[in-house]
């Protein structure tokens, strides 16, 4: 019988909010973790903000995205209950997620150095703006600014125009990234020591992370790319690489030779052993402006069954409109939809990575605020129906 996801068994205290710690335990739900969202009683931040402003039927549909495959639990945890509550949970837990601003896991008493005494096995990750400690411990940590002290904005938009930082929150959800490899790291080494240990994962290190060849490009050379003028989007690289106008849209041209694909399109003003490479820096501004006149004079369609008969790298430019209805997204089944019980039918990305014998499945919608409460008290905390009643019945 198909086993749904290879972590069925696992056990994950979710105190995250907002994007890389609800992303990250997503996948992991995804993979057939049990994953117990411990929420403040007026809820996860996300559950009042969405992109867009859109909240069909109430719920935020960033909440949405990051939060399948979970159930929830509100909690004080500044009081004697709901400090207790936590604490039963996070002994039976094989992994703890948490992203508070560092020290207040420890003030609430549920720091590491607690919770390994309770629990030697537990995994513990931590996750910041910009690490446990530093200069930066009391500054407020989000995308935005993480991105922005990495140096990544830099790289990309045009010479001489602002910097420009991805429009996808690339810190947060980079981390949420580092996070499962190194926790699921973490359940392999306890698998072979018996211990757990403590993780500690931050926006910034993992936005400098991700840039690993531009920062080391950059200490070869001492000095920081020049952007094009001309908008090819990357400020290492040269002509022919980047997007070109064509008359009904776009077209992205990979890594050519210029000399080739000058002979292929027509112009033969590039047509010259001269040419041949396919990183040139020097002019690279002008020869981008040439190749895309000369683009703009066939469809996207058009221009893509002449170049791909000829090997050229190249595709078309999906909005997101095109890209849901793109054969190989549908083929990828990178679009799934679950029933959710408030807005209904949610449509959105499907599993990026495939299992041949444990595949993941979206088994719970988003969860309401505090609707696995019953639940979670019976399983993980002994309660018994009278004390349940007692606890919902609170204000």
């Amino acid at each position: 019988m198909e086993q749904h996801g290879s972590l069925k068994g696992l056990v994950v205290a979710d105190f995250s909010q907002l994007a890389q710690g609800p992303w990250a335990t997503q996948m992991l739900g995804d993979m057939g973790a049990d994953i117990i969202k411990i929420e403040p009683v007026k809820g996860d931040w996300m559950r009042h903000y969405s992109y867009g402003n859109l909240y069909p039927e109430g719920e935020s549909i960033s909440f949405i995205s990051f939060n399948r495959n979970k159930k929830s639990i509100a909690l004080d945890l500044k009081s004697d209950e709901g400090k207790k509550i936590a604490i039963d949970i996070i002994a039976k837990a094989d992994i703890l997620l948490e992203n508070f601003r560092p020290g207040v896991m420890e003030r609430l008493g549920l720091g590491y150095e607690d919770m390994k005494t309770l629990n030697p096995g537990l995994v513990y990750c931590s996750s910041s703006g910009y690490g446990a400690s530093g200069p930066y411990l009391k500054r407020p940590g989000q995308d935005l600014l993480a991105q922005s002290i990495s140096g990544a904005p830099y790289l990309n938009g045009q010479k001489d125009g602002l910097p420009v930082v991805t429009a996808v929150g690339q810190a947060d959800l980079l981390t949420s990234l580092f996070i499962v490899q190194s926790v699921l790291a973490g359940i392999y080494s306890r698998s072979v020591t018996g211990k757990g240990q403590k993780i500690e994962a931050n926006l910034l290190s993992s936005a400098v992370g991700f840039h690993i060849q531009e920062i080391t490009a950059f200490l070869l050379k001492g000095e920081n790319p020049e952007r094009s003028a001309s908008g090819i989007p990357n400020p290492w690289l040269g002509a022919p690489y980047g997007l070109y106008d064509t008359s009904d849209g776009y077209i992205a041209i990979g890594m050519n030779s210029v000399q080739r694909l000058a002979q292929v399109i027509g112009l033969d003003k590039y047509d010259s052993e001269k040419y041949k490479s396919n990183n040139i820096i020097d002019n690279r501004d002008n020869i981008r402006n040439d190749f895309n006149a000369v683009f703009k004079t066939k469809t996207t369609s058009e221009w893509l069954e002449l170049l791909l008969a000829e090997d050229i790298w190249c595709s078309q430019v999906n909005s997101f409109k095109e890209m849901v209805e793109d054969p190989q997204i549908k083929h990828n089944d990178m679009i799934l939809e679950y029933e959710h019980p408030k807005v209904g039918t949610v449509k959105t990305t499907g599993f990026p990575v495939k299992f041949s014998e444990t595949p993941q499945k979206i088994e719970k919608p988003a969860p309401l605020l505090n609707q696995h409460a019953e639940e979670i008290l019976k399983q993980y905390c002994g309660y018994s129906d009278e004390d349940i009643h007692t606890f919902l019945n609170k204000k």
